[in-house]
């Protein structure tokens, strides 16, 4: 295909949007195909096609998603539009991607389910006037027998064991069902059949991606360009963000719990949260790394920036005012929330152990004990020590356990 000539307006258009969409980008595969699109793009003002496929396999997404969403808004804020694909078939296997075992195969109804509250979540993130909501049962349930055959017969056994995933299991010995080996032709077909441009996601789904760009040129099309991007770092500093791993921070969640859990991140993450979920400029985050190391910033303003303005962008700015506000008055200040759950009690002397459990601010009585010998419990601001201590349940007394958690008395008098 004949390149266009550019003007040198529009070749700085070009520029502009590779270095947007190259930003925090992990790996390109390939540039040079990239600028090429995005100078065709340019010339005829033509929006590119972009691709993100989600299997709904749970009910709610968190910021490690918001990664790759992060990147196509961006690149829909030129004008190009994105086919968010839910995969309402591929799902139903589940993506053997980084699994020692097969996947439970989720039945229609709980894919349903889970990809209504995928989109819903999901449009706090993109333009939904650039995005086109779609479901791969639409075309890949209507493959009949043959077709799928031809479409097995593109890729080899050794092609497919090249998966890191797939190569441990079979050098283990342990068993990948034929099923899981037509996951990706499924992700790579659903390119093919949307006639994708640039298809996103994380590091993980490199192999996927790139069977997307290998049966596009089976089938007589232009190979799509795979843009991967990072997989965030949880809230323990070690490991992927991830809710079986209990270190994420759900775009749903209440803006208490998106600020708490912010403010909760070391330190050596910000900068990346920056980037990757906010979508700051390379020279905002120099200019915020070189605040830091020369003492300008303090880490912890840096941090409640980060926290207030992730609850801006995923539930409102009053909302992230307010538990700002709310945050200093008890971590920074000593105080206690402005709301505090009550809990109704009859007036009298408790072990302040059973209390804690009663009351629902621990799982167990070990869990207490524990606590009380740390010094996280507090009794109407008073550090409470000693695990065999009672406590005279009485109206308006205010207990703290950690950070978070408190709870106030109402007795039924």
């Amino acid at each position: 295909m004949e390149e266009p000539t550019l003007s040198g307006t529009q070749l700085d258009e070009v520029n502009q949007q590779v270095e947007i969409i190259s930003g925090g980008a992990a790996e390109i595969v390939p540039e040079q195909e990239l600028v090429q699109k995005l100078q065709r793009s340019v010339a005829h003002r033509a929006p590119l096609r972009m691709k993100l496929g989600m299997d709904p396999s749970s009910p709610d997404i968190h910021l490690g998603h918001v990664v790759v969403l992060q990147k196509i808004r961006q690149m829909q804020n030129f004008g190009h539009v994105c086919d968010l694909v839910i995969g309402d078939f591929t799902g139903r296997i589940g993506d053997p991607t980084g699994k020692s075992e097969t996947r439970k195969q989720l039945t229609e109804a709980e894919v349903d389910a889970n990809a209504r509250t995928y989109v819903q979540q999901v449009m706090k993130v993109l333009d939904p006037a650039r995005t086109n909501i779609v479901r791969n049962a639409d075309w890949l349930a209507k493959l009949d027998f043959a077709a799928v055959i031809r479409l097995a017969a593109t890729v080899t056994v050794a092609r497919m064991l090249e998966r890191d995933d797939f190569s441990k299991r079979h050098g283990e010995n342990r068993p990948i069902h034929i099923h899981e080996f037509f996951y990706p032709l499924m992700q790579g077909y659903d390119s093919v059949h949307l006639r994708t441009d640039i298809e996103f996601g994380g590091t993980d789904q490199k192999f996927n991606l790139l069977m997307g760009r290998s049966l596009q040129k089976d089938f007589g099309l232009e190979p799509q360009v795979a843009v991967m991007m990072p997989l965030l770092v949880g809230l323990d500093g070690t490991q992927k963000m991830s809710k079986s791993l209990g270190n994420y921070i759900g775009i749903d969640e209440t803006p208490k719990d998106i600020y708490g859990k912010a403010m909760s991140i070391p330190d050596s993450l910000m900068l990346k949260y920056f980037q990757l979920l906010l979508g700051s400029s390379d020279r905002e985050v120099a200019d915020l790394a070189a605040g830091l190391q020369t003492g300008v910033l303090h880490p912890r303003d840096v941090k409640m920036r980060l926290a207030r303005e992730l609850v801006s962008r995923f539930v409102g700015t009053k909302e992230a005012e307010d538990v700002e506000h709310e945050w200093i008055t008890v971590f920074q200040q000593g105080g206690i929330p402005d709301i505090v759950p009550t809990v109704r009690i009859t007036p009298g002397r408790r072990r302040l152990v059973e209390a804690l459990v009663e009351f629902e601010l621990v799982p167990s009585k070990s869990e207490a004990r524990r606590l009380i010998q740390q010094g996280g419990v507090q009794v109407n601001g008073l550090k409470m020590n000693d695990v065999s201590a009672e406590i005279d349940l009485q109206d308006g007394t205010v207990i703290q356990v950690g950070k978070r958690r408190f709870v106030k008395l109402d007795a039924m008098l």
